[in-house]
């Protein structure tokens, strides 16, 4: 069941300078639980295919919650890479989509899971799974750790968030922050 956050996790200050925000929106223990889940849950509904699944990861934001999710699979899985962007700077998007970087095995009759960390405005997951549906892929899954509601089907949701700008588990500002353990809030 995907969680839906209404307020911030319990105060955790350590490690997080004064230029940082001091209270996480979400605990890194609140997401290494949704994480584990989210991974039976993967590795139940793929059980049965004849080949590994293959995660494609949307680069650079997903790439913590892909390792997590992939370590947290009991079904073999193989990882390819796409590096897409809408947000040139700052905290809104552009509208645009620069897609610098494309899977480089081949898809053509193979189970593809897209693991990005949020869905904003669903351009980049549409843009990134039409490019896997031409490549011949049997079937495309997202999953993504935060959903804002926005009109995209996520087939695997870790939490659902308001519509705040959130740093930290790999998401950034302007290149920084991804190493926060937890996710916290700018606005």
């Amino acid at each position: 069941m995907t969680e839906v956050l209404t307020r911030p996790a319990p105060s955790e200050t350590s490690g997080i300078g004064l230029d940082r925000p001091s209270k996480p929106m979400i605990s890194s223990a609140q997401i290494a639980r949704r994480v584990r889940r989210l991974g039976r849950q993967i590795s139940e509904v793929y059980a049965d295919i004849d080949t590994p699944l293959v995660m494609v990861v949307i680069l650079k934001g997903a790439t913590v919650f892909a390792a997590d999710l992939l370590r947290s699979l009991s079904i073999p899985a193989e990882l390819e890479f796409v590096r897409a962007s809408s947000y040139p700077t700052g905290t809104s998007s552009n509208g645009r989509l620069r897609l610098a970087h494309m899977v480089e095995g081949p898809l053509v009759g193979r189970h593809v899971l897209l693991v990005e960390d949020i869905i904003d405005s669903g351009v980049t997951v549409n843009a990134v799974a039409r490019r896997i549906r031409k490549l011949g892929a049997a079937s495309v899954k997202l999953a993504a750790l935060l959903d804002r509601q926005v009109e995209v089907k996520i087939d695997f949701t870790g939490f659902v968030i308001p519509d705040r700008f959130v740093i930290g588990y790999g998401l950034d500002y302007a290149g920084l922050y991804r190493e926060l353990p937890h996710i916290y809030s700018l606005t």
